[in-house]
């Protein structure tokens, strides 16, 4: 990460880098597996400039992402976006999360949920309940023609592997 960091700001790419932030690690807080917090200053030995954003807004994201766009568009070289979030369950299957209380997990379910957050922002704007059904009807079946078109699709022949991850130079 840190020389990706190093070449882009020496040829100062258009390099957006997203730090998702959800608090936690495997099972550990960032608070003790880190030894600074604030991830979107990671690239400061480097000059590059980062901000963190609040992860559980989506205009909030919008906005940051905007103005990283905006700014890598105008030649000033890379960002970083660290954004915030919260992981309601475990790292993967095997991961009960017993490293933090069942309390703290309702309590940012209740107070900070992004998708409840835009329902009460659309709500704001008038919008019927009949309307957010709607959207989220047709949330429901994008997800689920894309899971369809997973489970459906072949899996990748094994030579793909390598298939733009490296550019053959000549010399």
């Amino acid at each position: 990460m840190y020389e990706s960091f190093n070449m882009a700001q020496l040829w100062k790419l258009p390099a957006i880098y997203i730090i998702e932030n959800n608090q936690y690690a495997m099972g550990t807080s960032i608070e003790r597996s880190s030894a600074t917090t604030q991830l979107s200053q990671r690239g400061a030995s480097f000059g590059i400039p980062g901000e963190q954003v609040d992860g559980m807004d989506v205009l909030a994201v919008r906005d940051a992402v905007k103005k990283a766009v905006e700014r890598a568009r105008a030649g000033e070289g890379p960002y970083i976006l660290e954004v915030k979030t919260y992981r309601y369950r475990g790292h993967s299957m095997s991961d009960p999360a017993k490293y933090r209380t069942k309390e703290e997990v309702d309590e940012v379910k209740k107070t900070r949920d992004p998708i409840d957050h835009v329902k009460m922002l659309l709500q704001a704007a008038k919008a019927t309940e009949d309307e957010l059904k709607t959207i989220d009807n047709e949330i429901k079946a994008i997800v689920a023609e894309a899971v369809q078109f997973a489970q459906e699709s072949p899996e990748p022949d094994p030579s793909e592997l390598y298939t733009d991850v490296y550019v053959e130079v000549s010399a």
